[in-house]
């Protein structure tokens, strides 16, 4: 028992050393680099006509906060979906969930340019679920509709419709300018408020995650196997569809969609921790969010001084790794 504690007590502690190291690289370096020494006076005696000191506080704290949550909530999301549909292939961005938000988003633009924080969040999450709906609803119309590798294309080719579709309407009534913000993931514009109220959601998405981490490690080996060990296989199903919309949903309201994260990073975790989902989850998030917090330390040095879209970063990785997949495993299941 006291290995066990020990054991956990130094990962805890070496995964907060870790978040304080990529917070203080990230708060320091930028366009304008800003001196250590700076930013612990901006937290210990904040001055608001000290310009580095609002520079921390209403940009860069956000946004190495937001990268951290963003990149945790899309590994998550991607994990479930991983596991729920035994498919190598399967993430919040390349199965249509991520690309339904973005467009119920522009929807909410062009109908509701005002909207609060909250409203955004709402108008993000039933896209997740539009998202999702569409993209499994038509995988069980076709034949052999629910394997991998058909379903990362019918994925791929809802969500570039809605992504058309949205752009489309985007220049139409000429908000295309406000859009691209959602587009291309700019995580230099984080707003706070919105942080804050995505709190609620992220706890619940989360706890979600981990109540059905138990059940999904059993459906990951068939549903059959879930079945003889007492699986309630919709129940679990269901809950798991609800967390990923709401991670995903939430994450897109704060920064737009980010690619390959919710791919990546689940495969590298059971690499390292195995196949028990009840760790995959955990280990998911805090690789995940360290892996978006570095890709965007990383887009700033691309073409310094000037900011570089995140999502490029996550594509130089990701691309690569989804061809490999496709290649290796995109016909299989688990």
């Amino acid at each position: 028992m006291r290995s066990i504690i020990k054991k956990y007590a130094i990962i805890i502690l070496i995964v907060l050393i870790l978040l304080v190291i990529t917070m203080a690289v990230s708060i320091v370096y930028g366009s304008k680099s800003i001196s250590l020494s700076t930013v612990w006076e901006a937290f210990i005696r904040y001055d608001t006509e000290d310009m580095d000191h609002l520079i921390i506080h209403t940009s860069r704290l956000p946004r190495v906060l937001g990268a951290l949550l963003i990149g945790a909530f899309m590994a998550v999301s991607g994990a479930l979906m991983q596991g729920m549909t035994r498919n190598y292939l399967a993430s919040p961005s390349i199965m249509g969930v991520a690309d339904g938000s973005v467009f119920v988003i522009t929807l909410c633009m062009i109908f509701l340019p005002d909207a609060a924080p909250m409203t955004l969040i709402l108008y993000s999450l039933a896209g997740s679920a539009l998202g999702a709906l569409l993209v499994f609803s038509i995988a069980r119309l076709l034949p052999d509709g629910m394997t991998p590798l058909t379903l990362a294309i019918l994925g791929t080719i809802l969500g570039t419709f809605l992504n058309g579709i949205s752009q489309a309407m985007a220049t139409y009534f000429q908000i295309s300018q406000n859009m691209s913000f959602w587009y291309n993931a700019r995580l230099h514009q984080m707003d706070p408020t919105l942080i804050k109220w995505t709190v609620p959601f992220a706890i619940v998405g989360l706890f979600l995650a981990i109540y059905v981490s138990k059940a999904i490690t059993a459906i990951s080996f068939g549903d059959e196997v879930a079945q003889g060990l007492g699986i309630k296989i919709t129940a679990m199903k269901s809950l798991t569809i609800l967390s990923v919309v709401i991670l995903t949903g939430i994450s897109v309201a704060m920064a737009g969609k980010i690619a390959f994260i919710g791919l990546i990073i689940p495969h590298i975790t059971r690499f390292l921790i195995g196949e028990d989902y009840r760790k995959i989850i955990p280990f998911s998030a805090i690789f995940g969010a360290l892996f978006l917090a570095w890709s965007d330390i990383i887009s700033r040095f691309i073409n310094h001084p000037f900011e570089t879209p995140v999502g490029v970063v996550t594509a130089l990785f990701g691309v690569p790794y989804f061809l490999y997949l496709i290649k290796t495993k995109g016909g299989r299941s688990f």
